[in-house]
């Protein structure tokens, strides 16, 4: 395992954590880079949100952006091994319900996933063992939070794909992952991961590859299990579709940082970043008549060894000559309030980017 109680593996420095915060889950300042031949990986550079329970945050971005590495991040689940034998070097704060992730023990960590904290990863084929049933994996997950025998496990894994809409789910749960579809695969991934009842929960990419029927079901079901058991929701996605009725909040990616942040309907219906203009101008709508073809984003997401100067957006913004004397290319943006719980980085003025989305970017939409 990573050495999580370390603020970086090559300095070895314990965390100085901060006074616990009233939110369920705060992330501050999360860092997350990867030593390579070619230079440092810098996947998470600078990451802050918090998140209530019975809430959903959709992180969204291109890939590449770091959304997944931050997920990864939240579980503990970067190991060296992954990266040869260069550990991950992980800075910031991560508290979960008063307790804080990084500076805790590894032990303690391990015990909290499944139990506190759970994951649905993007290929269920792959995250499931080929080799055991989808009971079994059921069963062992159960197993390890609870003193109960196989018998009493294997009735709660049953209840938990009926649960999930699995059908015959007392024959099925003598069934491998390779006689599951994909949907069936994911409701199971589901199922496994709130066989524990998690306080919060982190779905990474739920729906790829998936028909649209079934996305649609899936979705649905996360919605309801979240009812039911109060868990605060992370829908980790490239696709703004998919988080547009699910979220509370919305946090946008880019580069490993976080370029626009707040409540879902004010990030889709008053963006004040650029980058948010260009994925939601790539968004298939139903909702209304669509004349012209979908409008891309121009260029490619940057390297996160070579991230570039100033705004790291710049290369690809039709906007990055508005800013006076260069700045968009010499300084990085902060973070700042445009409204209500509501944050951008980027250096236009308030003005110039409110005129921009009202007279050039919505009518297009």
């Amino acid at each position: 395992m990573t050495d999580l109680n370390k603020t970086g593996a090559a300095l070895g420095e314990p965390v100085s954590a901060s006074p616990a915060p009233s939110a369920f889950l705060e992330v501050r300042d999360l860092k997350v880079h990867f030593p390579t031949d070619d230079g440092l990986v810098k996947s998470v550079d600078g990451l802050s949100f918090s998140l209530e329970k019975g809430k959903t945050l959709g992180i969204v971005g291109e890939s590449g952006s770091g959304k997944s590495v931050t997920s990864l991040g939240i579980m503990g689940l970067h190991t060296a091994g992954q990266y040869g034998k260069r550990k991950a070097r992980i800075s910031g704060e991560i508290w979960l319900d008063g307790t804080e992730l990084l500076s805790a023990d590894p032990d303690h960590v391990r015990k909290l996933r499944g139990r506190e904290m759970a994951m649905i990863f993007q290929d269920p084929l792959s995250a499931l063992h080929p080799y055991y049933t989808i009971g079994q994996q059921i069963v062992e997950a159960y197993r390890i939070h609870h003193d109960v025998d196989k018998k009493t496990a294997k009735r709660r894994a049953v209840e938990m794909l009926d649960r999930v809409g699995i059908p015959q789910p007392d024959k099925r749960v003598n069934s491998y992952p390779h006689e599951f579809s994909g949907g069936m695969r994911q409701r199971a991934m589901i199922a496994m991961a709130l066989v524990n009842n998690p306080e919060l929960l982190i779905a990474d990419e739920p729906t790829t590859a998936l028909d649209v029927t079934v996305q649609a079901q899936i979705l649905d079901l996360i919605r309801d299990l979240q009812k039911e058991f109060g868990s605060a929701v992370i829908i980790i996605t490239h696709d703004l579709g998919v988080v547009a009725e699910l979220s509370d909040d919305l946090l946008v990616m880019y580069g490993g940082r976080c370029v626009e942040r707040g409540p879902a309907e004010k990030v889709f219906y008053e963006p004040r970043h650029p980058y948010t203009w260009g994925l939601l101008g790539s968004m298939p709508r139903l909702d209304r008549d669509q004349q012209d073809r979908l409008i891309p984003v121009k260029g490619s997401p940057p390297s996160l060894i070579n991230i570039p100067s100033g705004c790291a957006f710049n290369p690809r913004c039709p906007y990055a000559d508005l800013p006076k004397d260069n700045v968009t290319r010499t300084v990085r943006p902060d973070l700042t309030e445009v409204g209500s719980r509501h944050w951008a980085a980027c250096h236009m003025t308030q003005e110039q980017r409110e005129r921009i989305w009202t007279e050039e970017i919505a009518p297009k939409l």
